[in-house]
C-alpha cells in the first residue's frame, strides 16, 4: 500500500508535504515524484505505466497549480484512483486555476479534494478498503473527531 504524489513542479513540494505528513500520521507509505505533463508527458507515462504494473494497493494525488493536465493525463491511462489537491497561495489563484482540476471529459476519473488534509483522508480511505489496520486507525480517528463534540 502506498500514495504516489505527482507534482508538476519542484515548488509544489511544500505543498504535498503536508499531505505526506498526514500519511505518516496513519503509517502510509508516500512517494513524491515531479513529472510535468506539459513539460515531460513521456516522463508521466513512464511513471504511470510503472504505477499500473505495480499491483499493490495505492492512490495517486497530483499537485499541480496554474493548468492541470498532469491529474487529467494520470487519470485517463491510470487504473489506481487519482485524487487532485491543486496548491494556491492566494483566492484569486485559487479562482483562475481551479477548474483546470475540476473539468475533467468523459472516461478521466480524477477527483479533486482542495483541503491538503482532507486529500490525505481521502487516500487513506480508499487505502482502508483493503486493510483492515488501516479501517481501524479511520474508525479511531473518526471517534476522536467527534469525542470533541460531545
Amino acid at each position: 500500500m502506498k500514495v504516489t504524489f505527482l507534482l508538476g513542479s519542484e515548488s509544489d513540494k511544500e505543498y504535498a508535504q503536508k499531505i505526506a505528513d498526514m500519511l505518516s500520521e496513519f503509517g502510509v507509505p508516500s512517494e513524491i515524484l515531479v513529472a510535468s505533463a506539459h513539460k515531460v508527458p513521456e516522463k508521466v507515462v513512464e511513471i504511470v505505466e510503472k504505477l499500473n504494473a505495480d499491483p499493490q494497493p495505492q492512490v495517486v494525488i497530483t499537485v499541480v497549480g496554474m493548468s492541470n493536465g498532469l491529474g487529467g493525463v494520470v487519470a485517463g491511462s491510470c487504473v489506481h484512483p487519482v485524487v487532485n489537491c491543486p496548491p494556491f497561495t492566494s483566492l484569486e489563484e485559487y479562482m483562475v486555476d481551479l477548474n483546470s482540476s475540476l473539468r475533467m471529459p468523459s472516461d478521466v476519473p480524477v477527483m479533486t479534494v482542495l483541503n491538503p488534509k482532507n486529500a490525505a483522508l481521502s487516500a487513506i480511505k480508499i487505502l482502508a478498503e483493503s486493510d483492515a489496520a488501516l479501517r481501524k486507525k479511520v474508525e479511531n480517528r473518526i471517534a476522536d473527531v467527534k469525542a470533541k463534540y460531545s
